[in-house]
């Protein structure tokens, strides 16, 4: 296939900047990173005009089934929903999120949608899927038909998902505020149980991700040795991140956990706000994880009233600020380090020879101020031109 150069670039690879101005693309993959005069005979040469190119963006935690516009969590799986999640799709692949994560559904259609996509029959990011979440009978997002009252029962849930060829398996350890009738500082399952699940997960090599918002259900999904906990919110009977628990941040470390919080551009209030106290307590949290080594992978659950799947890249900019980290952290956690946290780190996360050639185009440095990633002039997903300079 003939090949692409992309020229008079600013390149960040994902980890750093590089003394380099060209990206070669051929047959879906990155063949060269460097000089413009080293770029193969006969390449289809494109000029950037000096914009900053960087790994396609990574969504940790999204819905595609979800209507953000809907004010109340759905009854039951709304299948006229398929080609409203098409144009989610390319709306997110658009604002340059080649990859994403989608934490649940009820009737698999994020996983349909994810084959048409990696069919090339519609734009999107690459998509990992976990299908019905596991629950307790009435907890958190029941009405996916994931319930489970004991480790047999998920064991049938866990063997549904894999019938229907999922990435991973997604677990409900604490209830949430979208479901009336449970309580997002209680768990949902014991430890035992959790155990049970990673366990069954394990022998189909498929990772699990963990819904946690109390400090309990928190350590259960810890010690379990759940790949990612989503949220982390350790509310305790004062509210939101008013229960952090530094043993529990520990154990996250130890097992290899990484903490997928789950920020969106919403958050922004919490900046805003007159009283301060769920900003302080949030920063605190953040800031012991971050200082321990866990390491974050950048989210915003997307789906969720008001939350829309193409916002990440100002959900990023509130997530710097509430988390005190740099641009540069901050982008590693959308990139190089998401990838880490979804075993992609072969694949995508970075700009380098034979990595899919997954590039975001940006009007200025990220790496100096996040809100260039608002202003995106090219966009590559796994080498097919989405958005042309």
């Amino acid at each position: 296939m003939q090949a692409t150069a992309l020229t008079h670039l600013n390149i960040w690879d994902g980890q750093k900047h590089l003394d380099a101005d060209c990206i070669v693309l051929m047959d879906g993959h990155i063949a060269h990173v460097g000089a413009a005069a080293d770029a193969p005979a006969g390449a289809t040469v494109i000029a950037c005009q000096g914009a900053t190119a960087l790994p396609g963006l990574t969504d940790a935690h999204v819905h595609m089934e979800l209507d953000p516009n809907h004010r109340q969590a759905p009854k039951e799986t709304d299948l006229g929903q398929r080609p409203h999640m098409e144009e989610r799709a390319k709306a997110m692949v658009c604002a340059g999120i080649t990859t994403a994560r989608d934490l649940g559904g009820g009737a698999w259609l994020e996983l349909a949608l994810r084959d048409r996509i990696n069919a090339g029959e519609t734009p999107g990011p690459r998509l990992l899927c976990a299908g019905q979440p596991i629950t307790s009978p009435r907890g958190h997002c029941h009405f996916w038909g994931g319930e489970a009252e004991d480790a047999a029962a998920a064991r049938t849930v866990i063997d549904r998902q894999v019938a229907h060829g999922v990435d991973l398996i997604k677990v409900m350890a604490t209830g949430g505020t979208m479901t009336a009738g449970t309580t997002p500082m209680d768990a949902q399952f014991d430890l035992e149980t959790l155990r049970a699940i990673v366990g069954a997960a394990a022998e189909h090599d498929l990772p699990v991700a963990a819904h946690c918002h109390g400090t309990a259900g928190i350590d259960f999904a810890a010690q379990a040795g759940v790949r990612t906990i989503e949220h982390c919110s350790w509310v305790g009977p004062q509210g939101w991140a008013s229960d952090y628990n530094e043993e529990v941040a520990l154990r996250i470390l130890e097992r290899g956990v990484w903490v997928s919080p789950t920020v969106n551009r919403g958050w922004q209030r919490m900046l805003d706000a007159k009283d301060p106290t769920r900003l302080h307590r949030l920063r605190h949290a953040y800031g012991r994880l971050w200082d321990l080594g866990v390491p974050f992978v950048a989210s915003t659950d997307a789906g969720i009233p008001g939350v829309f799947h193409h916002h990440l890249p100002e959900a990023l900019n509130v997530f710097a600020k509430i988390a005190a980290l740099t641009p540069s952290q901050t982008l590693q956690t959308a990139t190089s380090g998401a990838a880490r946290a979804l075993g992609l780190e072969q694949i995508t996360g970075r700009l380098a020879e034979g990595f899919a050639a997954d590039v975001l185009l940006v009007d200025g440095d990220p790496t100096v101020a996040l809100d260039a990633l608002t202003r995106p002039v090219g966009v590559w997903a796994r080498g097919v031109p989405v958005v042309m300079p």
